[in-house]
């Protein structure tokens, strides 16, 4: 079964976000009109996606590999106890990453 939980935003805005009860971590702040309340707020949700990024990137950018692009893609969920958190696909956490030479770069590195 599925369930609306409902973040506020650091403007007082909120997101609505569906979610399934059998999570683990669905903590009910309380219910209003049918959703659950989330004390914690969204931005905040995120923040430890945006570290993992942060941390990720840094082993990608440390000068070994030298791309000319990162690209990196984070399954994310949100839960009303742990926030945001990094979802998994069928049994591991769901990041994908690309990097990316130019032809002009990689020919410069051989020679």
């Amino acid at each position: 079964m599925n369930e609306l939980m409902r973040f506020e935003t650091a403007d007082g805005g909120h997101v609505v976000v569906e979610v399934s009860t059998q999570d683990p971590g669905i903590q009910r702040a309380s219910r209003a009109g049918g959703m659950v309340e989330v004390r914690q707020r969204f931005e905040d949700a995120l923040t430890d996606v945006r570290d993992a990024a942060i941390s990720a990137l840094a082993v990608f950018r440390d000068g070994r590999l030298k791309p000319d692009s990162v690209e990196m893609e984070f399954g994310v969920r949100l839960n009303a106890e742990a926030g945001a958190v990094i979802a998994k696909t069928s049994a591991e956490g769901h990041i994908v990453v690309k990097l990316g030479w130019n032809s002009e770069s990689a020919e410069n590195e051989s020679h």
